[in-house]
């Protein structure tokens, strides 16, 4: 059977929101915290992000090196990031407006589907993991020991090339306006894709939109978000 790779368009949506996960509907980054606390550090991490960031490091390559020094089982990881990571203060609010306007939210994140998962049915609740689609990597789990790897989307430089997950609906006639949240170096390969795309306040997107002077709008939290969506389609109605 072919996938459906434009599943959102099935309410007939004006709009599609596409967001990462880490860093930005959560305030902590759970890959970091992973990383940070239970790897070899965030001085490396940091390092490593910094590489990325300017093209002397794959994502893939970097990401793979961050996980592989958590050494603990997968299910303490999952509740080691129950614990410590918390929701953006705006996304519940957000994601029901959303929800009542028929505006459809994927989350595209190049973290593992497993823990994105946990976190969205511990942080939203129940009917927002059953309902959000989570386009990302997922995880090999050896489930005598607990030990696991990372298992990527693709191919590519990335590991999961955001990119991938916008442009069939980006090709669509007619073409719902489009619109990315982000805040980091696994954003860099979404950041061109859509009709507006939201940065995140002091992060390395920015750092990025910057130095390819990609255009870009600066977010806090959802509420600003949702404050941008509703003026831009306001805007384009009006023009």
């Amino acid at each position: 059977m072919t996938e459906n790779l434009t599943p959102a368009l099935a309410t007939q949506p004006e709009c599609i929101v596409f967001t990462d996960w880490d860093g930005t509907v959560t305030l902590q980054d759970s890959n970091d915290a992973l990383t940070d606390n239970l790897g070899y550090g965030e001085e490396r991490r940091k390092f490593l992000n910094q590489e990325v960031l300017h093209g002397r490091w794959t994502f893939r390559d970097a990401f793979h090196d961050m996980l592989e020094s958590v050494d603990i089982p997968f299910p303490e990881c999952i509740t080691y990031l129950k614990q410590h990571v918390k929701l953006d203060p705006g996304f519940r609010t957000f994601y029901e407006w959303a929800r009542e306007n028929n505006i459809p939210v994927i989350i595209v994140s190049s973290g593992m589907h497993p823990i994105i998962h946990a976190l969205l049915e511990s942080l939203v609740g129940a009917d927002a993991a059953a309902e959000i689609q989570i386009v990302s990597n997922n995880v090999n789990i050896d489930e005598a020991t607990g030990r696991w790897t990372i298992v990527y989307r693709d191919d590519t430089d990335f590991g999961h090339d955001k990119s991938l997950a916008i442009k069939p609906y980006a090709e669509k006639s007619p073409r719902p306006t489009l619109f990315y949240c982000g805040d980091g170096v696994s954003d860099l390969s979404a950041a061109r894709e859509t009709d507006l795309l939201f940065a995140k306040e002091g992060r390395d997107l920015i750092t990025f939109c910057e130095r390819e002077k990609i255009p870009y709008v600066t977010f806090g939290n959802f509420g600003d978000i949702q404050q941008g969506i509703q003026e831009y389609m306001k805007k384009n109605k009006t023009e």
